[in-house]
């Protein structure tokens, strides 16, 4: 790395990070990771596919999580591009204007999701406060409102990030944490003054994943109380049953989060390659588990699966 008394902004040049210590053998260690993005990418598109041709799947809940499936899609492609570069091609290098529009398009889609969690929280407190007027209140062009209220919000929050980032000082060539562009990492690298990138950072995540967790928490409180309030032991397992799937796909996507913050503050520079792996799974995990989720726990994705390969079947024979 050159010295910032050489750096420019806009001709940095950025170099992707692998697996420290595991170069030789980096190809053998990315293949799991390759795999679960196309395992991630093949099971969002059928999730999608099946919300879209299916009659049974046309509920407010079923209209979220073709959003939440749209935004695991969009952080796939965010982030594929640059570990197929890195780990097959052997490609570190990224200018800044790449780096700084994966940046952009990795916390938008994050902060998509993150936005589609709440509503779907939201969404289950009304099914289970409000049972018979669920649709009344949740049609579907108020669901198309919330996704589309939620896409503004993540471009807003996201969108000074990179103006912001060119105005500073980068010295010509500059490593990176990852295998790909994040926002603390680049403001990180550069030799100017970044309190006000810094502020603006931590600003849009307080008004993203903050708030977005505590609205969540105060959902389930909300539910709780809503659920302790049915008399029969048997209807309030019914009732909790409907949330499972969600709390699930929750802390699927807030504790690799909360790990990664835990492990950079303890034990990154004593386990390099455990921070960069867990930096992997943190972006990918989600992507991968949420449709295997509403797969086992929804009976009505399930019957349109089974549908759709027995048409198949039939069509081949």
């Amino acid at each position: 790395m050159l010295s910032c008394n050489t750096s420019t902004s806009a001709h940095s040049t950025f170099l992707l990070t692998g697996f420290p210590g595991l170069e030789a053998s980096q190809h053998w260690v990315s293949i799991p990771i390759n795999l679960i993005c196309v395992v991630s990418i093949l099971g969002n598109s059928i999730i999608l596919f099946l919300i879209r041709t299916e009659p049974a799947l046309q509920d407010p809940m079923y209209q979220l999580l073709a959003m939440l499936a749209a935004s695991d899609l969009g952080l796939c492609a965010s982030t594929f591009p640059t570990m197929v570069r890195l780990f097959w091609l052997g490609a570190r290098e990224l200018p800044f204007d790449l780096c700084a529009a994966q940046m952009f398009f990795i916390h938008a889609f994050t902060y998509v999701e993150s936005g589609v969690l709440l509503a779907m929280a939201f969404d289950r407190f009304i099914a289970i406060r409000d049972p018979l007027h669920y649709a009344t209140i949740l049609p579907h062009s108020a669901v198309a409102k919330v996704g589309a209220a939620i896409l503004v919000r993540a471009i807003l929050l996201n969108l000074p990030g990179p103006i912001l980032l060119r105005r500073l000082l980068f010295p010509r060539v500059s490593a990176l944490s990852h295998c790909y562009c994040l926002h603390c990492d680049l403001v990180g690298l550069a030799c100017s003054d970044t309190r006000t990138n810094s502020l603006v950072g931590l600003v849009s995540i307080l008004l993203s994943l903050g708030l977005d967790s505590s609205l969540i928490l105060l959902s389930y409180a909300l539910i709780l109380r809503t659920v302790l309030g049915i008399a029969s032991p048997g209807e309030q397992l019914k009732a909790l049953n409907t949330c499972v799937s969600h709390l699930c796909i929750v802390l699927i996507f807030y504790l690799p989060k909360l790990g990664l913050s835990v492990l950079h503050r303890v034990e990154k520079h004593s386990y390099p390659a455990l921070a960069v792996l867990m930096a992997n799974l943190h972006f990918l995990v989600p992507p991968f588990m949420n449709p295997v989720v509403y797969c086992v726990k929804s009976k009505q994705i399930r019957q349109g699966l089974l549908k759709r390969f027995q048409q198949k079947r039939v069509d081949v024979s």
